[in-house]
């Protein structure tokens, strides 16, 4: 339901936007995923090369399916680890677009990571610097007089750097981490007179792995929440793996509290992990137009001490 009314504001943000010679509106929020345990980067900084591998990764979200300019987003992300520099340091970058009715907002961050151990886990520090630029497409509004002067029906954008900072500590199994984005909470001038303000974003997530009887399965317990300082989104969310050498499967259930629920499937093919989700509505929207979620993932372990090995495999989905 908070996707839909992601769609619903902009769509009226834009007719203010659109009918008023100077006007201050507040830009749409941040998206979330429901694959959040596999793009933490997106909304943590702290996770850029926390691991040996060098890690890409491709989503496509397409939200409140069934409904006209319906939000869609697109997220490009690679990570790694920097040996030549030492084992504690970490570099990643992304790319997202995010269309909700009128309005665009893409984002492209670059992201430094340091990892350290504390006491008998390994604590993450990160900042991630962010170019926001959004637009406004008065092209798509669906006027009966398209002569109204009252309307736009051009194109307006405007750009701001923005600054994101996260923590993350690892602890055997037990994984919690915290962070913030927009923190300078931009206003970017759309044109020359409208203005759209972007919300600072809080963020937290904690994970564990559940080691079974049989060393094949694993079972993933995992929590997200987000909290714009008016709103806020949380899952829950638990999936069994299989592991086996190449072989990987799993499939999972996702809870919304009081918005929707999801089912969640996917494994690793040739080396490349692929999964899909679909998120119903529990209420609003209904379960048939609900948010449809693709992620495309490679990993390949990085090993510059040795030289001339840098042997390409698949690993284990964490």
């Amino acid at each position: 339901m908070k996707k839909e009314l992601r769609y619903i504001v902009g769509t009226i943000a834009a007719l203010v936007l659109s009918s008023a010679p100077c006007v201050e509106s507040s830009a749409q929020q941040d998206p979330s995923f429901t694959h959040f345990w596999m793009v933490e980067t997106e909304f943590n900084p702290a996770a850029a090369g926390n691991s040996e591998l060098l890690r890409g990764i491709g989503v496509y979200n397409a939200q409140l399916a069934g409904y006209k300019n319906s939000p869609k987003t697109m997220l490009i992300s690679a990570d790694m680890p920097l040996f030549f520099v030492g084992p504690q340091h970490g570099v990643g970058a992304y790319f997202m677009s995010d269309d909700a009715g009128f309005f665009s907002l893409k984002n492209f961050a670059v992201q430094y990571a340091h990892h350290r151990k504390l006491f008998s886990g390994t604590l993450s520090v990160g900042l991630q610097v962010d170019l926001l630029n959004q637009s406004f497409d008065g092209g798509k509004l669906n006027l009966e007089d398209s002569d109204d002067q009252a309307f736009s029906t051009g194109t307006m954008d405007g750009s701001k750097i923005d600054v994101s900072f996260g923590l993350a500590y690892k602890w055997r199994d037990l994984r919690v981490a915290a962070s913030v984005k927009h923190i300078t909470a931009p206003t970017i001038l759309l044109g020359e007179t409208n203005e759209m303000s972007i919300k600072r974003s809080y963020y937290f997530t904690a994970g564990y792995n559940i080691k079974l009887k049989n060393p094949l399965f694993t079972i993933h317990p995992d929590v997200f929440w987000m909290f714009d300082g008016v709103d806020s989104k949380a899952y829950i969310h638990s999936r069994l793996q299989y592991d086996n050498g190449e072989k990987m499967m799993f499939g999972g259930l996702s809870y919304s509290p009081s918005a929707s629920a999801a089912i969640i499937v996917g494994g690793r093919f040739h080396g490349v992990v692929l999964s899909y989700s679909y998120e119903a509505f529990t209420s609003g929207a209904g379960l048939g137009n609900g948010n449809h979620e693709v992620v495309v993932s490679y990993q390949t372990p990085l090993n510059l001490y040795k030289k001339g090995r840098n042997r390409h495999k698949s690993v284990r989905l964490l």
